[in-house]
Parts: structure tokens; sequence; C-alpha cells
């Protein structure tokens, strides 16, 4: 991707943080390949979740705090990390980094983040004292203290200096090193800024019950050393002295606006970007988002309000007039054992704010609403001790409360009463900027069963975490409202499960809708269980879906064979298997597409779409195609619908697999195989993963000892990274392998469930999937192999096959009494600039020439 490429937009995101990977997650997700971003990141890592740090003392992996790849590994993307922007040219649009790069752009965004202040203090030098910033950070801070305990013979003695949200996670983070912890705090409360004296008071008994050591209202002023330069202690303003062996500082973040200072950007005297509502700064073609954004004189460090402002930027970058509506400061504090949160107006604030308190100092329990002077609208609140409530009360913040206030303060408090009746705009999930809304049209919708289809669907949920107990309960409730709440059954037709009934039509060897229903359900069947249903007989019968009574079966699109579209026309895709098609296999897509005034799209599968198609012409459009050679491509159904490919060994000097012969054998293998839900495949001839291999169904990646195979992986709103499942097969055991995973899949997933979901379901996770393919723990592999030789023998092309059946073609009329003709009076609108049909009279006629959007008369 070149910078100076004048055929696309390019964006040039300084910063590769959470804030900036979001930022480039919404403006391509919602943008086509005319948009190019180069992301410049100062860490030589991968974007990853600054909010999980602590983690990483739990035994979390640098890998699993690793933000989606698959966003920075999108095409349109050129990332460029280990290397820091040093200057911004406003005039020339281009900016040049430390290693020489210079690169232009169309527009700049600036997600610099912020930098970790320190005490100005004597002695802050010294080795020993840290930040809690970065993973760096905390992977020097592990290192030291694994090293220095095992010089002195002893554990550390560690202080935290600034007791706020940041500094109790620190503290936490000593403590599961071993280190004996001390928090000191300039004010007299913990978390000043979130909690009231009460509060405080009640999180510093909680704090200390964990061992952790408290001390407020301490300004340190020296720290000391040794002679080899690490710090032994510090001294405070009265005059004490403490010994310590290790020192981080937490006591805020300062915005790193350097750039924009020196690029005479408009920024606050105090520091930060200042920005409008659209976050554009005084330059208008540079916007700056997240912490080093200043919006009305405010700088905040969280990442809710940074990802609110990233959709923001991207929406206006987009021609969209998205505003930022300023910050939401909740917080949760993620220490073990230690439940504390803090929402809206805490403080009471607001002229004639009225204070709801309950407290329990044995319990160690604190709790405060703050409502409107009539008691009726929630303004804000703080919960120490037990913050069970947070989830259902935040998102009520500016409503009325619907209900006694007090309700939700006791012990068996009142959460569960807002659970259900949350209105649509209340915001859920404050860091992905979900509302209960989107949820319950994810649940209602988009088929999504489970917190984790939600989360994959919506992002509520994906980063800090503490609205899942919120979005489960919405969850629930919509599900109830469905009538298939709380239950595993597919539907009121059926008591089993989509798997139960899978394993009894197969062990009953029932091949019909009409005895299955007879023997396992009752009345006639429903769309939710007819078409699971059809899929499931389609798996073990092998039936085409249009013979006899399984015909009437399916939904709208398997029904047709062809994908319906908004417009009430169909879609039209033949099978390129591979993305691999001849010169006169493109002569014919493209004499298709112009003879019937088709809009044409090359999708990301590698094929191409045809669109505007008539119900009665489809069978015309194929009988075309299908003499060319071509066959279905089942963008219709839920079904395999691609194996991508990069050009691999055969064209590419990096190659070390043909991945394109690879990925024709599994396309024509899986072809036509029905499944719960779609399937995608990917097949990549190098680790530079060109297929994008990592975020299919099955994502297959070439080495130079064979085939690695990732599963679990999906594309949508929210992204899966495939999961490694084997490495280095040759042909036949990748095959093998796909074949029992494909068909474990399909045996024992849910209506509508994605590969993702139904892996994060699975007992024993990745080792337990390895056991069942591999070592065969269940005894299932002898009928995941016969089932899939029995899918691949039987397979014929559906439109074939309905092309040689008279009774299958009479569907294709648009009223069973019409004839397969079209209506001349309908007229043709066009896409784009693309041509109409020609007439019939226009394609025999030799003196009409059909060239671009106009039908040319030869003289």
């Amino acid at each position: 991707m070149s910078s100076t490429d004048t055929t696309s937009v390019h964006v040039v995101v300084v910063g590769a943080g959470m804030v900036a990977h979001r930022f480039v997650d919404s403006l391509l997700s919602r943008s086509g390949d005319d948009w190019r971003v180069t992301l410049i990141g100062e860490e030589a890592r991968h974007p990853y979740d600054r909010v999980g740090l602590t983690s990483f003392f739990g035994g979390a992996s640098v890998e699993e705090l690793e933000l989606e790849r698959s966003v920075i590994d999108d095409e349109r993307v050129r990332f460029v990390c280990g290397d820091a922007v040093t200057a911004i040219d406003r005039a020339a649009r281009q900016v040049t980094t430390a290693h020489g790069l210079s690169v232009a752009y169309d527009h700049l965004i600036l997600a610099t983040g912020s930098y970790a202040a320190k005490v100005a203090v004597d002695g802050a030098g010294w080795e020993g004292c840290f930040v809690y910033r970065t993973l760096d950070d905390v992977e020097r801070l592990r290192e030291f203290v694994r090293t220095r305990s095992a010089q002195l013979g002893r554990p550390l003695t560690g202080t935290v200096i600034g007791g706020g949200l940041l500094g109790l996670e620190a503290a936490g983070a000593l403590q599961s090193l071993d280190v004996s912890c001390t928090v000191v705090q300039s004010s007299d409360r913990l978390m000043s800024a979130q909690l009231d004296r009460a509060a405080g008071d009640a999180l510093r008994r909680l704090i200390e019950s964990r061992g952790i050591r408290v001390r407020t209202e301490s300004i340190t002023t020296r720290l000391d050393a040794d002679a080899s330069g690490k710090v032994v202690g510090l001294e405070f303003r009265d005059g004490t002295w403490e010994p310590t062996d290790v020192v981080v500082f937490t006591v805020g973040v300062r915005p790193r606006d350097e750039l924009a200072r020196a690029a005479s950007l408009d920024v606050e005297p105090r520091g930060g970007i200042v920005i409008d509502a659209g976050c554009r700064t005084s330059d208008p073609r540079i916007l700056a988002i997240g912490e080093v954004a200043s919006f009305d004189g405010a700088c905040v460090g969280l990442v809710a309000p940074g990802y609110a402002m990233a959709e923001v930027a991207a929406t206006r970058l987009l021609g969209g007039h998205a505003q930022f509506s300023g910050y939401d400061v909740s917080t949760k504090l993620k220490l073990s054992g230690v439940d504390v949160a803090s929402f809206g107006d805490a403080f009471a604030e607001t002229p004639g704010a009225l204070d709801v308190v309950y407290a329990d100092p044995v319990a160690g329990v604190y709790k405060k609403l703050v409502m409107s002077d009539d008691a009726k609208t929630l303004l804000g609140g703080i919960l120490v001790g037990d913050a069970s409530s947070y989830a259902a009360l935040r998102p009520l913040v500016g409503a009325a409360l619907g209900g006694d206030p007090v309700v939700y303060l006791m012990p068996e408090g009142g959460a569960e009463a807002a659970s259900g009746d949350l209105p649509d705009e209340a915001l859920v999930c404050s860091c992905n900027s979900v509302t209960a809304g989107t949820i319950r049209h994810a649940v209602r919708d988009d088929g999504c069963t489970d917190v984790a289809a939600v989360k994959s669907c919506t992002k509520a949920g994906a980063a800090c975490g503490s609205c899942v107990t919120m979005v489960k309960k919405i969850v629930g409730v919509e599900l109830a409202k469905t009538g298939a709440a709380l239950s595993t059954a597919l539907c009121e037709h059926f008591a089993m499960s989509r798997r139960q009934l899978f394993d009894a039509v197969r062990v009953s060897g029932l091949t019909t809708f009409s005895t299955v229903i007879d023997r396992f359900g009752t009345g006639r069947g429903c769309d939710i269980c007819k078409p699971a249903l059809a899929s499931i007989l389609s798996t073990l019968v092998g039936a085409h879906v249009l013979e006899g009574e399984n015909a009437t079966l399916q939904d709208t699109n398997d029904h047709v064979m062809a994908n319906l579209q908004k417009d009430g026309s169909y879609s039209v895709v033949p099978r390129i298997p591979g993305g691999e098609i001849t010169p006169e296999g493109l002569l014919v897509i493209g004499e298709v597409a112009r003879d019937f005034g088709l809009y044409t799209k090359i999708t990301g599968g590698q094929r191409i779409d045809m669109f505007g198609a008539r119900l009665e012409q489809l069978p015309e459009i194929w009988r075309r195609l299908v003499d060319a050679g071509f066959e279905s491509g089942h963008a219709y159904g839920k079904s395999l619908r691609t194996v991508k490919s990069c050009v691999g060994s055969t064209w590419c000097r990096f190659g070390v697999q043909d991945s394109v012969g690879m990925a024709v054998r599994l396309e024509l293998r899986y072809r036509g195989l029905r499944s719960p839900h779609k399937i995608k495949l990917g097949v990549s001839g190098c680790a530079r993963e060109c297929a994008e291999a990592r975020g299919k169904d099955v994502g297959v990646i070439a080495t130079e000892a064979g085939w690695n195979m990732y599963v679990g992986g999906n594309g949508g709103f929210t992204p899966r990274h495939a999961v490694l499942l084997a490495e280095g097969l040759d042909d036949d055991a990748l095959l093998t392998a796909i074949d029992r995973f494909l068909m474990y899949y399909i045996f024992t997933a849910d209506r509508l469930q994605r590969t993702a979901p139904w892996f994060e379901d699975l007992e024993g996770g990745i080792d337990g999937l390895r056991a069942v393919i591999f070592d065969d723990s269940l005894g299932l592999c002898a009928d995941l192999d016969s089932a899939m030789a029995r899918h691949v023998g039987a397979y014929e092309d559906e439109w074939k096959a309905t092309l040689d059946d008279p009774d299958k073609l009479k569907r294709f009329a648009s009223f069973v009494n019409a004839p397969i003709t079209p209506d001349p009076s309908l007229a043709y609108t066009a896409e784009r600039g693309q041509p109409r049909p020609a007439t019939e009279s226009e394609r025999s006629d030799p003196r009409v020439l059909i060239a671009g959007t106009t039908l040319e008369v030869r003289r």
C-alpha cells in the first residue's frame, strides 16, 4: 500500500493503543476498498488491552491481552510498530517518524494517549522505581521483583504512591508477586476523585483487610537508595521515613500533546489537544481522540470516552454528523476481593440532589444513590463492599429509577428489578457504547441466544467486562419474551435442543419432517424448527433441498436458492473455488450481468456477486452459468460459503505451499455442506496471512513443515481470532482434521450458533477438541468420517439438478398462474450507473452494441 495512492483516502493514525484500534475497526468496518490506513505505534507490540494489565500478574499472557489482530491485519492497513512520529508538517500533510519514515495523509488522527506522571521528588529515578502504564512497565516490574528478591534472599517491601483506581490495582499486582505493600495517598481518602469520605473510609477498611497497608494525608519528599543506586526507603513531609524495595508511581497521567504543540495546534495550557464535538482540532484535517484530546477543557484517562471519540471520528470521516456528548467517568475497581464502583453525579453536585445512603460498617458495605429533588430520577451513586447492583443502576443514570431507591441498596438489593426494565436508550456497556435496545435487537432479530453471541454481535462486555452480568439478565429476559427462554428446546414444537434432535434423527433413521415431528415433536412446526431440521436432514439424508416434502422446510433463500435482497430482488453468486477463475469464465459472468442488467460486486470471499435478478429470471441466468461450467455458490444457505486464498507458492515469492490448490480442494470437498450457521475457510501460503485465514471458521496457514490448522475464527461485528489446533499437517491429515472438526460442529452446535461461540462452550476447550479429533476421545471419529464421506460422495449442484427438473422450475414464477417471462411494464433502475438490461430484441439485433451504460445503434 502506498501512502501516495491518489485513488484512495489515506488516514494516518498516530498511536496504536486501544482507542486507535477501535477507530481503525470502526472506520474500516463501514468503508470500502477506497480507504487506506497507516497506523504508527511507538511500542513494538500489537495493540493490547491496557485496561486488563493487572490480569498479567494473574497469569494472562501477552497474547491473551492483545486486541483483535484481524483489524490490523486488514489488507487496507499498514501497521508501523516500534517507531514514533516526531513531526507533523501540516502544510505538506505529512508526518515523519524517528526512523526517517515520511507518510503523507489526507486525514490525520492523533491518538497518542498519555504518559504516567511521577511525583517531582528527589530520587524518583533510582532503580526500583516504576510506573504502571504499559506492558513493558509491568514486565520490567515483574522481572525486577523476581531478580531483587533473589538477590536479597527475602520477599520485598513495596510502596505505591497514589491511592486512586490504578494505584489500588498496582497494589494488588505487587501483592500477587509476594511483595508486602503500602499505598500512600496525599488526600484524606482512597479514590478521592470517585468516592466521598464515608465511601473512602469503607474502602480503606476493605483494602487493609487484604493485608495492604494504607497511609493517607502523606506526601513523599525524598527517595533514598543504597550504594548501587537501588531504592531502599522514602521520607514523608511529616519527617517519618519508611523502608521500601520497590516503588510504583500511580499519581495520574499527562496527555502526550507534544506533537500537537510543535505543529501549532490549539492546546490547553495544562495539556491536551483542543477538540470540538466532532473531535476536530484547530486544523480540520487533523482529529484527536482518547486521553490526548481535551473536550470542554478536560482530558479523561478512561477507555470508554476514548471509544466514543473513536466512533465519532470515524463517522465524521465517512460523512456522518456524530458528536461526542461528553465524558462518562463511571468506574469499577478490578481488584480481586474488593468491590467498589462510582457512577454519575457521585458527589451530589446537582442542585437539589438527595442522598439515599445504606451503610453496614461490620460487613464493610457503603452504598449511596444520588437522586433528583423529587426522589424519582437517578443521578449517580457510590457502591463499596457490594457493587452487585452497579450493572443495573449505571444504565439508569438520568432516567426514572422506577421504584423505591432503598430497594436497590439493601443486601438483597433491587438489581433484579431494573434488569428487565431498562429503557432501550439506557447505556449498558459504556466501554463500547452499547445500549439495552441494541442487546435486545441482537437477541430478537440477530438470533443471539447467549451472552457469548451477544458479545460477538454487539461488543457488549468485550472490554472491561463489568456489564456482563447485566447483559446476561437482559438476554434472559428478552429470551423469555420470545418463548424460547431459559430452555434448550429448539422451539415450542421440539423439546429437544438442536444437538439432541440431530442425534435422535441420526439414530432413528427418519428421513422426512413429518415422520420426525410425529415421533419427537408436536404440532406442525414453525420457521425455527423447519429450517433447522432441513439442515439436519441435508447432512444425514443428502436429498436435494427442493426434493419432495423437505422443500417446504426451507427458509426464503434456500427455497429459491438465491439470496433475497432488501428491494425484493435476488442475488446470483456462482462458485469460484479459491478465487481461481479462467478468462472464459469471467467473460460469461460479464455477459450474464450485462444481458440481465445486474449490479456486480467482487466480494471479500473472492467471488463475483450479481444483484438485481427477479425471481423468474433466476432459471435463465443459472442455465447460462451452468452451461459455462459454474455451479451454485451457496451464498443463500447456512453452509460453506467460500474458501479464501492468496496466490501462494504458485506466484508469490514468499509462498511455501500451494494455497490456491488447497483452497480449491477444500471448497470442492465441502461445497453444499449444510451446517447450523454459515462457515468460511481461508488458506494462506505463508505466515504473512494474505488470505486472513485466522479470521475464518477454519484457517489453514502454510509453513515449511506443512499446514497449520486454526479453528473458531469468525468475521462480523466483533471478529474472533481463530485458535491453533494442529501444526505441520500433511495434505491428507489436514483434510481428515477439517472433516472431523466440521462434522463435530454440525453434530453438536446449537441452532444458528457459529463456530466461535460453539468452540467457547466446548468442554475442555482446545485440548478437549484435539482429543476428540485426533485421539477419538468420544469414539465419534468413525461416525464423523463416514458422515463426511457420504456428503462428498452424494454432492450434486443444486441449480443443475433444478434446471433438469420441470417440477422444481415451477417454483420460479412470481405467481402460480404467471408465465416465467418478465413483465414489460416493470422499469429497471440503474445502480451506480450500471447498464439497464438489454431486451431480447436488442440482444439479437446485430445493429445494437451494448457498451457501458448506453445502448448504441450502429448506423
